[in-house]
């Protein structure tokens, strides 16, 4: 293959011209090259909303007779996204396939949180070097957040020159042309936009279960917490119009979803780049909570913009769950000021308080990062104080990793490996505890439950989940998947609960 970069103002520039000891790529971009610099500039410019216009004639059975793959890396917003990529492949009469031999076109959707994710990758890129010689045809992609990172663009130009197709996540509705270029163009394809895309509708999903349903209620992230990638790699934040995410909600429940999922960077900063209307996150919510739908979850919230007109909404319940994932990161305010969270430990305390008293049944899980630069003993002892005294029911826990071309990357990290490795098995050992007695209060107790389908571990148990996102196992036939129950909680364990069959939920 002829390497080259093929780019959204239609150019390409073959690099077996270019200096042999040039190490920066960047310059064989016009006007597409991902910039940490340009990522980090936001404009008051307006967000244009737009319908997708449909797959072009001439490409609606470029794929008959051709398969695909895609491996997806990360959170929620990429499986969403892989569910976006699929819909449009399979309009282009695409056929899904897990066999790597098979495929036509294999996609990395992509992760740029952690090092390790992106390591991840480059080994599976390396690894199919092999096939991409013995199957030359095959069209192989880069796409998601790591896309959005010039450095790791220049280092595929430079290092795996057998990928044919990088594109971001700002641009995906875009697939159907990148594809055929890649197929036909017989160079190296590169359409990765630093300036945010705007707001396009109804572009095609295959959504992978008929029970659940992710929906977007936003892109992107404004706060620069300083050790995150996120607002470099997703843009700007841009909230859809409440009638289109209503509008989908409605489909979905029309469609007999038990449980949607709207999600968001920071779904709490909903609506407050609306300049014609006044309308939030909580505004959302409470229509939402109108819709015939058994469940409503969102993710992800940032204590900052967490507000009372939030709180009281979530009090409503009916079908909107007594779970809240409420990231903390820290419990010492220091540390939470060279994070850049833009709240104090007093402030998130403030707002728990504020959600048990509206919510007394509320389960609160967090995430928090140990190990941050210059974190000292006695503020890692101020996050163990806090996790105690709000009594979260589980954690996601992390050891601070360094991103490329974030402020933290530049700080001096003055903890030591195994300093960050202790600290992380004190504060898991005090979340196992805090859980495994949260758990267990709710021995004897009877908990509605939307079944999902066989334990992965023991596939004669079921496995179903609770209002407040805890996994129970309990025996059962397939016959109830999809469907509401009640369970009796008989035995609590530390991660889960065993349960038996009560009765069927009538909804």
């Amino acid at each position: 293959m002829t390497q080259g970069v093929k780019n959204n103002a239609s150019s390409s520039v073959d690099l077996k011209s270019a200096p042999k000891k040039e190490k920066d790529y960047s310059q064989y971009f016009v006007g597409t090259a991902p910039s940490m610099k340009d990522a980090k500039k936001r404009t008051k410019n307006g967000i244009a909303y737009n319908e997708f216009e449909g797959i072009a004639d001439d490409l609606r059975e470029l794929g008959k007779g051709r398969t695909f793959l895609i491996r997806t890396y990360g959170c929620q917003a990429n499986e969403h996204d892989t569910e976006t990529i699929t819909g449009l492949l399979q309009a282009m009469s695409f056929e899904a396939t897990e066999d790597e031999r098979e495929a036509d076109v294999i996609l990395f959707n992509t992760c740029a949180i952690r090092e390790n994710a992106e390591d991840k990758v480059f080994g599976e890129l390396g690894r199919l070097k092999h096939l991409k010689k013995e199957k030359p045809e095959l069209v192989l992609g880069v796409c998601g957040c790591m896309s959005q990172e010039e450095a790791v663009v220049n280092r595929i130009l430079k290092s795996y020159q057998h990928v044919d197709l990088i594109f971001g996540t700002h641009n995906i509705h875009r697939l159907p042309v990148l594809v055929r270029d890649a197929f036909f163009n017989k160079e190296m394809v590169v359409e990765v936009w630093s300036k945010e895309g705007d707001v396009v509708e109804n572009v095609p999903k295959v959504r992978k279960e008929g029970l659940r349903a992710w929906v977007n209620i936003m892109y992107g992230c404004d706060k620069f917490c300083t050790y995150c990638i996120v607002p470099y790699t997703r843009g700007k934040e841009r909230s859809r119009r409440p009638e289109d995410v209503i509008a989908e909600v409605r489909d979905l429940a029309r469609q007999g979803y038990k449980e949607i999922f709207l999600l968001g960077q920071n779904v709490n900063a909903y609506g407050k780049d609306f300049t014609d209307i006044e309308y939030g996150f909580g505004d959302l919510m409470d229509e939402v909570r109108k819709i015939d739908v058994p469940r409503i979850r969102f993710t992800t919230s940032h204590p900052r913009d967490f507000d009372d007109h939030l709180i009281e909404v979530l009090a409503k319940k009916g079908n909107l769950v007594e779970h809240i994932h409420l990231p903390v990161q820290s419990g010492n305010s220091e540390v939470l000021k060279k994070m850049a969270r833009k709240y104090t430990r007093e402030h998130y305390l403030e707002l728990v308080r504020k959600i048990k008293e509206a919510i007394p049944d509320v389960v609160l899980t967090t995430d928090i990062i140990v190990g941050f630069p210059g974190e000292t003993e006695e503020q890692f002892q101020e996050t163990l104080s806090l996790v105690e005294e709000v009594g979260f029911d589980s954690a996601y826990t992390f050891i601070y990793s360094p991103r490329h071309g974030t402020p933290a990357a530049g700080m001096e990290d003055n903890v030591s490996e195994q300093e960050k490795k202790d600290r992380l098995q004190r504060l898991i050992a005090l979340v196992n505890r805090l859980g495994r007695e949260k758990n267990e209060a709710l021995r004897g107790q009877v908990l509605e439950l939307l079944v999902e389908g066989p334990s992965k571990n023991n596939p004669e148990m079921m496995t179903g989940r609770t209002r407040t996102n805890k996994i129970v196992h309990f025996k059962g036939s397939e016959d109830c998947i999809g469907q509401l129950i009640h369970v009796k909680i008989t035995e609590p364990q530390t991660w889960t609960l065993y349960g038996e069959v009560v009765a069927k939920v009538e909804v």
